[in-house]
């Protein structure tokens, strides 16, 4: 399964969400994706396999993502005081990856329904549904083998 966290700023929420996502699954590769090199070093110092930035490297990636990971801002061009640029939103947007995102209203999106968490919590709930669609996928792969 090629699982991507994307981040931009400083990397803290994807941090937060790649070492949450290592503990649950250690074995599971993961690839950093910074829109800044910031971003993806902090990505990498959480035990990220591997890393890259900007964003040539996001919209090539997402091409052939099947996990997508981030905050909700990653789909909305502008967010994150503009380093989500249209062209990853794009990207994001039209992969077939699944995304799990991370609701934060800093982004300049409310989810109706979605109630206010603290971040820690919003982080493991989203490593606990990346833990599940990995399940799913190898249940599906042993179905068709």
């Amino acid at each position: 399964m090629k699982l991507l966290v994307i981040d931009g700023q400083g990397g803290g929420v994807g941090k937060s969400l790649v070492a949450a996502i290592k503990q649950r699954m250690p074995d599971q590769p993961v690839t950093a994706l910074g829109t800044n090199a910031q971003a993806t070093a902090a990505m990498l110092r959480a035990g990220a396999d591997a890393g890259a930035t900007g964003e040539s490297a996001i919209r090539y990636q997402c091409r052939t993502a099947d996990v997508i990971v981030g905050v909700a801002g990653i789909l909305h061009a502008n967010a994150m005081m503009g380093e989500i640029s249209p062209g990853i939103a794009a990207a994001v947007s039209l992969s077939e990856a699944q995304k799990v995102l991370v609701p934060l209203e800093r982004c300049g999106l409310r989810i109706a329904g979605v109630d206010r968490q603290p971040l820690e919590s919003l982080i493991r709930e989203a490593a606990r549904m990346v833990q599940a669609i990995a399940g799913e996928d190898e249940t599906h792969n042993k179905q068709r083998g």
